[in-house]
């Protein structure tokens, strides 16, 4: 395999507010001329990954359980939530059981999302939608009968939404199931696990240290961060409180539990699990 440009390292980080304690404080705190960060959207980087455009990043949890082989799980680090997630929704012009038939916008930025809202409409509530994906932020609020948005503008449609309804994912999926949701993880290119280790490892420890601190700062972080949406920084904070960034032991089962609905379903292989960590510290 050849690495990205030969001696850079490419490291995918999601451009959301979600993300904001470890991608800020690494703006910060790490300069590394051969590390270079690339910020895009989930789907994006999905892509970008999937390509060999990066080495490692994170990406939905849905782009490892497409492609297990290609990669491994950086281990300790994720983008989850143990309940209430408050940037993954389903909003909807009427009960989430009365939709049936009805057309449904789904955001095109995480397939891990849209997996997520299939489970919940059609496993746990037994119905079948029309499925529309696209730009959810240029929908009219009248021309889908509900629409799921993710990261930044779910935030900001909460501030104007005009939906009767809004449905937060991560607790349907908690009260479902008993379990957080993994929504993303740190991937690392098979071949790079193999051929660079000991850089990886520098740069796990460095993800690790720059969620501590990040999670150690929210008020400075949300000085900087929640003008992007624009919300209130005390807001910002008691959403940003709520983001984990562990992959522990529950968050590996419920990791598990998520991909064994999506080979039910047929959307991934069997072969997602079981799941493959790089763990060298």
């Amino acid at each position: 395999m050849k690495l990205s440009q030969d001696t850079i390292t490419k490291i995918g980080m999601v451009n959301y507010l979600n993300m904001a304690p470890i991608h800020e404080k690494w703006k910060e705190t790490v300069h590394r001329s051969d590390w270079q960060l690339v910020e895009a959207p989930p789907a994006v980087l999905n892509n970008k990954l999937a390509e060999g455009q990066l080495d490692l990043g994170f990406v939905s949890s849905f782009e490892y359980g497409r492609h297990p082989g290609n990669y491994r799980i950086l281990s300790g680090l994720s983008i989850s939530a143990n309940g209430s997630v408050g940037s993954v929704f389903l909003f909807s012009h009427v009960p989430i059981d009365q939709l049936g038939d009805e057309s449904i916008l789904l955001s095109s930025e995480s397939k891990t999302s849209v997996g997520l809202v299939k489970i919940i409409l059609e496993e746990f509530n037994g119905v079948q939608p029309v499925y529309s994906t696209g730009n959810v932020m240029d929908a009219a609020d009248d021309e889908y009968k509900a629409l799921m948005a993710i990261g930044d503008d779910a935030l900001k449609i909460v501030e104007k939404s005009r939906f009767l309804y809004q449905y937060d994912l991560g607790d349907i999926w908690k009260r479902e199931t008993g379990l957080p949701f993994v929504f993303a993880i740190c991937a690392v290119r098979e071949e790079f696990c193999q051929l660079q280790p000991e850089m990886l490892s520098e740069i796990h420890q460095e993800l690790l240290r720059c969620c501590k601190e990040g999670k150690d700062s929210l008020a400075d972080i949300c000085k900087i961060a929640a003008e992007r949406i624009p919300m209130a920084k005390d807001r910002c904070q008691k959403y940003l409180q709520a983001i984990e960034y562990d992959l522990g032991a529950q968050k590996r089962q419920a990791l598990e539990k998520y991909f064994e609905y999506l080979i039910k379903r047929g959307d991934i292989g069997k072969s997602a699990l079981p799941l493959e960590f790089f763990t060298k510290l």
